[in-house]
């Protein structure tokens, strides 16, 4: 027995599994109007790469990092502390210590926009705020300290174990006045652009955008760009529209890629097969294959050029060329999936022309015809059987 096992264990071997290569896919930006779309490019790209077996997609925040704001996460912690203290006053009906204790927490809170994920702890601020104001009689501040609150979350729901009757009737009171149907909106900029944009803890899009009918009053805004440090800022929104700008900071391991990136790029244009640079760069940031692309504003759209490449020879395994039109119509990560199952699937150039979403389209294609990840060539080599229907979906002579 111990023999015929020793026998097996070479075929054993021999029938493992082959290692995962790591991939990614890259988008360099030929010029400052397409670095909004490059990120968001990306994104689409490597979600599609990710449906092949074998492959293990590399996030650019694992690679490039996107680290917290420290100022930010260590104002986040003393305010936290901070309230709960404010609340432990409150609770005893200290409330003078209670107010002193939560204004320390809410201006600590001022600059821990970059570390919160959400409206906590800053809606249970406000309303312990709001609530020690209406116990003084402030009444008008108390309302701007729900307005606040509603603006941040207008679901929150105050404790009745805790709060008065009147104040949980003043929160109604506020919630369904006219103030509260007042409406601001905010532009959001960023250098360089495309970093996702979150508020009050959903993303909205990617810099730079526009945030339409915000209600006014305080709202958290954050931004995110792998590669490049968190930011934050606790934003208030007034019935005239405000504008937000900031500059990014990079990261070291961003700093090192970007300055491959002219190589790079250069690279991607030409025709040749054979590519350096790409390779000396995907070696360096623990890569297998990677698709690099360049993206460049036209007058009317974009054009995408990619290329599919073996990090260690450096050789270009296949390639695609689009002139893309926006999305509008929300065709964009289709017709990049398609782009990248195409050139993974196949070698060689092919340069497509996409000015129309519905351009050479007859509405069936997503049902028969997407090789997500090589699963249809795959199941293909597996089908056996003679009926004459097998494999047919019934739209193909459409």
């Amino acid at each position: 027995m111990k023999a015929l096992l020793l026998a097996l264990l070479p075929s054993l071997a021999l029938a493992a599994p082959p290692p995962e290569r790591a991939i990614i896919s890259l988008v360099v930006p030929m010029d400052p109007a397409s670095e909004s779309t490059s990120v968001q490019m990306e994104g689409y790209m490597n979600d599609a790469l990710a449906n092949f077996a074998g492959f293990t997609v590399r996030k650019p925040e694992e690679l490039f990092g996107m680290p917290e704001d420290a100022a930010a996460k260590a104002s986040l912690d003393k305010a936290r502390k901070g309230l709960s203290e404010s609340v432990a006053a409150f609770d005893k009906k200290e409330y003078e210590d209670a107010e002193k204790k939560i204004r320390a927490t809410l201006k600590e809170l001022e600059t821990a926009a970059g570390a919160m994920r959400g409206c906590s702890p800053l809606c249970e601020s406000l309303a312990l705020y709001g609530a020690l104001l209406h116990l003084r009689g402030d009444v008008e501040e108390a309302k701007l300290a729900l307005m606040d609150l509603i603006a941040l979350n207008p679901t929150f729901e105050l404790n009745p174990k805790r709060f008065g009757r009147d104040y949980l009737a003043l929160r109604v009171q506020v919630a369904t006045g006219r103030t509260a149907q007042l409406r601001g909106g905010a532009l959001v900029k960023s250098r360089p652009a495309g970093a996702r944009v979150y508020l009050d803890g959903e993303q909205v899009g990617f810099t730079p955008v526009t945030l339409s009918t915000l209600p006014i009053g305080k709202h958290l805004l954050r931004l995110e760009r792998p590669g490049f440090r968190q930011y934050g800022k606790l934003l208030e929104v007034t019935p005239d529209d405000v504008e937000v700008s900031t500059d990014l900071v990079p990261t070291p391991q961003y700093k090192a890629y970007d300055a491959q990136l002219d190589r790079v790029a250069g690279e991607v244009l030409r025709a040749g097969q054979k590519s350096s640079g790409v390779s000396t760069m995907g070696q360096s940031l623990g890569l297998e294959r990677a698709v690099v692309g360049t993206l460049k504003a036209l007058e009317e759209g974009s054009e995408l050029q990619l290329g599919y490449y073996d990090i260690k020879s450096g050789k270009k395994l296949g390639g695609r060329r689009a002139v893309l039109q926006g999305d509008e119509f929300g065709q964009l990560k289709q017709e990049l999936e398609r782009m990248v199952n195409q050139m993974v699937n196949t070698t060689g150039e092919k340069v497509s022309r996409s000015s129309d979403p519905l351009d050479n389209r007859g509405g069936t294609e997503d049902w028969s015809a997407e090789d997500r990840g090589g699963k249809t060539k795959a199941s293909e080599k597996k089908k056996k059987g003679d009926d004459p229907l097998d494999g047919v979906s019934g739209t193909e002579d459409w």
